[in-house]
């Protein structure tokens, strides 16, 4: 797991560094509605942007103001401290109001913080609708995206580099399907903290690299006899953006819990699903990053949002769900109240924590909610012993 844990923990891990002393380019984006197949057809890098290794907010403050999400802040942040100077390229998505606001406030702080906007800098349009026109429209991104990566990098992206590209990350997502598949099972021998890890580590790491490690790591697994989950409760985690294995650690060193799934949008919930590697790669990759969609951003999902988790709930057997949101997530803390709602009306115990990314200065707080949590659950047990819903519940 060694490597796993330093790509997730480090903002320039050493695969980017061998990256780079390679000579080749390195573009972070901030969103995966973000192909990185485009990129790694053309040989560049794609690096999932991220907030850790914050330790101020003297950047980010100045430029945001203090009410909006601290995701976004921190990455500013970061930028203005000039931790991604490693980027020859950004790609910033309006996955929500607060990640369009970056692409301004990050090119306004280059006017005062010299070099630290990338001289490929790409605001990267995404529908909140996959239906009819904005099918269309975001595949008209992708190729006005391509488009662009071949003018400044001054390379040709071909639909079979893109084939091969999806291949290749396609080879990765199977391997997590067999790594959650192991997650699901009675005796479950892997922690949550590792899963998520390995899982983060994929967007930052060179895919046949991080396909490697990740086939070497679940051939370990499948051989792994002792369970980890005895006289623990099984539980998901929801929510907010979160890139911090340091969150599942939280909840797991209880010693009461072990995180058996996540919908997280790091987590595993578009890795396991493949891309189409058959017909036109470009239409593929958009019903796939568009079309599969379980953000809630993405109007008039709801129904389907929530059925997908009932199901990763009754597949992984989890007992209770802790939902987060960063302060000021609107889109989460939203939706976190109805999942909340619905499945507390189901049976299946719910928790909802508001907090800050990045170092949790409020973790005691959290642990004493999360234990009381827990006891919950245990009382619940105690009541009922068999909890688990059914998919179709």
């Amino acid at each position: 797991m060694t490597v796993f844990h330093d790509a997730a923990t480090q903002v320039e891990c050493e695969s980017i560094t061998q990256w780079k002393k390679d000579g080749k380019p390195v573009v972070g984006y901030t969103c995966s509605y973000t192909p990185g197949e485009i990129f790694y057809a053309a040989d560049i890098l794609p690096v999932r942007l991220r907030g850790i290794e914050t330790d101020g907010m003297e950047v980010g403050d100045t430029y945001f103001g203090p009410f909006i999400c601290s995701f976004p802040k921190c990455i500013l942040q970061l930028a203005g401290k000039g931790k991604f100077s490693f980027l020859d390229g950004a790609i910033i998505t309006p996955g929500c109001d607060g990640m369009r606001r970056l692409d301004e406030c990050w090119r306004k702080a280059g006017e005062d913080f010299d070099g630290i906007v990338p001289d490929y800098f790409y605001y990267f349009d995404v529908p909140h609708k996959s239906e009819n026109h904005g099918m269309d429209w975001y595949i008209e991104e992708i190729k006005e995206l391509i488009k662009s990566v071949e003018k400044h990098f001054n390379v040709h992206i071909t639909n079979e580099k893109i084939k091969t590209a999806i291949k290749e990350f396609n080879k990765g997502r199977r391997v997590l399907a067999e790594i959650e598949n192991l997650r699901f099972k009675d005796d479950v021998v892997v922690s949550g903290t590792d899963v998520f890890a390995a899982t983060v580590a994929g967007t930052v790491m060179p895919r046949d690299v991080y396909n490697k490690e990740l086939k070497k790591w679940c051939t370990a697994l499948k051989k792994r006899k002792t369970p980890l989950n005895k006289g623990k409760h099984r539980v998901m985690l929801v929510g907010s953006i979160s890139d911090e294995i340091d969150l599942f650690e939280l909840i797991e060193d209880t010693g009461k819990a072990l995180i058996v799934g996540e919908n997280l949008c790091f987590g595993i919930r578009y890795e396991g699903n493949e891309i189409q590697e058959d017909g036109d790669p470009i239409a593929a990759l958009a019903d796939h990053y568009l079309g599969s969609s379980a953000c809630p951003r993405m109007y008039g999902k709801y129904k389907e949002r929530l059925a997908m988790l009932k199901e990763r709930i009754a597949s992984s057997q989890a007992q209770g769900v802790i939902m987060q949101n960063i302060r000021f997530c609107d889109l989460h803390g939203a939706e976190n109240a109805l999942f909340e709602r619905d499945l507390e009306a189901m049976g299946i115990p719910c928790l909802r924590i508001e907090r800050e990314y990045g170092p949790h200065i409020d973790a005691g707080r959290m642990k004493l909610r999360i234990n009381a949590f827990l006891e919950r659950i245990d009382a619940k047990s105690d009541q009922n012993p068999s909890q688990a819903i059914s998919a179709n519940a």
